[in-house]
């Protein structure tokens, strides 16, 4: 059997308050395009998982985030070639004020309304389990051919 390779990536939901930052992926990408998302990106050669996160939040967002915590870590099989292993992180932020990006348009939502959004697919089973679970409980997920299973640990 040949192994899996995945390409590690950062994602990262901010709060302030009682709500949470997301990013309205620009009409132009390739992914997830107008769909809402937390910021994030891919893991460079020269840096590790944490330093990646701040590094992708401050270029998509201008923010410098506090106390980030590892919350999920999910496997995405996206059938050819390579997949994904996204490291989840919650973090919070003590500013509003964002500067937008090539990514996409940033807006600072609800939480209690994020379900109202237009959200990648496998957010609407996600988010619930990031902010109403607790703490201090790790999900591992595995995306795959359009299923979402995602569960504690």
């Amino acid at each position: 059997m040949e192994r899996f390779v995945a390409y590690p990536r950062t994602l990262c939901f901010i709060r302030n308050g009682d709500d949470v930052l997301l990013l309205k992926g620009a009409a132009g990408k390739r992914l997830y395009a107008n769909l809402y998302n937390g910021v994030g990106g891919h893991v460079e050669r020269d840096e590790d998982v944490l330093a990646s996160l701040r590094r992708e939040v401050r270029e998509e967002t201008g923010l410098e985030i506090a106390d980030p915590v590892l919350r999920a870590v999910i496997v995405a099989d996206e059938g050819n070639g390579p997949g994904v292993l996204i490291f989840v992180y919650i973090a919070t932020a003590a500013s509003r004020l964002v500067r937008s990006s090539s990514e996409g348009e940033l807006v600072w939502v609800p939480l209690a309304r994020v379900l109202d959004y237009d959200l990648v697919p496998d957010l609407r089973q996600l988010l619930p389990l990031l902010f109403c679970g607790p703490a201090d409980t790790l999900l591992y997920g595995h995306y795959a051919a359009g299923r979402y299973d995602i569960h504690a640990s």
